[in-house]
């Protein structure tokens, strides 16, 4: 009897608390939560921090340059007829020995000492590109947040439109009832009613294509934060106007101080200056020294009968003397390269500059609309009101009233299409500009 009432009361706890759990509303996301899971789910940005450890691993590489090379190197070899290996010490004279068999052990080091400086340039040229790799994380960074912050109010425009479209779906009920009744009265024609029934049809046919918008916009929302398509998503409403304080000058400046695509393009710039330092080092000497072991045996362990062993140290100095012109032709090679990446870079800040302009006009534009937008919701408002009234004395006719309840309809459509662009091209600035959110 004990274990019945055990199992019961386990049941009826999990019955009860998956009823909870079931009915717990799924909290909603906020815009910074938004960008957090996207900056630590996105394969963009996976990619770009990936393309960081790469360069890293060349920069090193590169450094193992400055270090000694060593190269050790162990051989057997059968000779017919033999060969000598070594000496053989007798009491009173010296003979050489012969053996087919050889085995030969060597190493030698070599450590550079002086290459024209290319050793240092391309170092530096790998130390720059890691620099590129991390502003190519920072610039894949900021699209992101951007990607972020577009989507985001993409969902709350859309929900506006779906309330809008709910709004105008009652005012037209609302008017239809009231179309019915004067029509069962005989006070309007058959016509009204009907132009009441159809406008309220076109009505609902606006409301399932908004809420379909909604569910793409969320749909898509999901796929860019890399959770399941279908996913629950509610965000929180912070689709208002603020005004904007920025001015264009000052825009501008912040653009060219901290956007790294600028600093990418100095970067590239400096890396093809190294490259014409690489390029000189051919007209001076490579100097190095180097270091020689060698053993060789008619024994596997070296240390047999008949042996030999040999050092040798060396300083060797090398320089071209005659190639023709290549060292010349290579350092005017890498001089156009100078200047293309000078011509980039001044690509690049022109691209900057008209992008920051673009996207400031836009958000005056947008905010000038939304401004407007907003005062002829009121207007449209006013529009319905008196024409309701007038419609109920029979001064105005029903068409005056449908006319008037899309009006408003169209004016609350205006001004969230507005307020989202407002918000959308400040998101745009403040990407042109260079900054992260928040």
């Amino acid at each position: 009897m004990r274990m019945k009432w055990t199992l019961g009361f386990i049941l009826l706890a999990m019955v009860t608390g998956g009823t909870i759990w079931a009915q717990s509303p799924q909290e909603p996301l906020t815009l910074e939560k938004s960008i957090e899971i996207a900056l630590e789910r996105n394969l963009s940005l996976h990619s770009a921090k990936e393309g960081v450890v790469g360069s890293r691993y060349r920069q090193k590489q590169a450094m193992t340059n400055f270090l000694p090379q060593w190269v050790g190197e162990y051989s057997y070899s059968w000779n017919d007829p033999a060969v000598t290996v070594g000496l053989i010490q007798a009491a009173l004279a010296t003979q050489r020995g012969t053996s087919k068999d050889l085995f030969n052990f060597n190493t030698v080091i070599n450590q550079p000492l002086f290459a024209g400086g290319s050793i240092l340039s391309n170092y530096r040229i790998e130390k720059y590109g890691v620099e590129i790799s991390r502003g190519d994380v920072e610039t894949v960074k900021r699209d992101i947040v951007l990607q972020v912050r577009e989507g985001y109010f993409n969902i709350l425009t859309a929900e506006k439109f779906v309330d809008v479209a709910r709004q105008a779906v009652k005012q037209f009920e609302a008017q239809l009832e009231v179309s019915k009744a004067f029509f069962e009265v005989g006070i309007i024609p058959k016509n009204d009613l009907l132009q009441a029934e159809v406008r309220l049809a076109n009505a609902r046919q606006a409301l399932v294509r908004a809420e379909n918008d909604l569910a793409l916009a969320k749909s898509q929302f999901n796929i860019f934060l890399r959770r399941d398509i279908n996913e629950s998503l509610s965000v929180v409403d912070i689709l208002e106007y603020k005004p904007s304080v920025l001015r264009l000058d000052e825009s501008l400046d912040e653009a060219l101080r901290h956007r790294p695509e600028l600093k990418n393009a100095e970067f590239r710039v400096e890396q093809a200056k190294e490259s014409v330092k690489v390029a000189r080092s051919g007209y001076l000497p490579t100097i190095g020294a180097s270091g020689y072991y060698g053993r060789y045996s008619d024994e596997f362990s070296l240390y047999g009968d008949l042996s030999s062993e040999r050092w040798t140290l060396q300083a060797l100095a090398s320089f071209n003397i005659f190639d023709w012109g290549k060292t010349a032709y290579k350092v005017g090679e890498s001089k156009v390269k100078v200047t293309q990446a000078e011509d980039s870079k001044m690509q690049v800040v022109d691209g900057i500059i008209l992008e920051v302009k673009q996207d400031y006009l836009n958000m005056v534009t947008a905010e000038k609309n939304t401004l407007v937008a907003e005062k002829s919701i009121e207007q449209a408002e006013e529009n319905l009101r008196m024409n309701e009234e007038r419609y109920k004395y029979q001064v105005a006719t029903a068409t005056d009233v449908l006319d008037a309840v899309t009006l408003l309809a169209q004016a609350r459509v205006n001004y969230y299409s507005a307020l989202s662009a407002f918000n959308i091209a400040r998101a745009r600035l403040d990407r042109a500009m260079g900054r992260m959110y928040p």
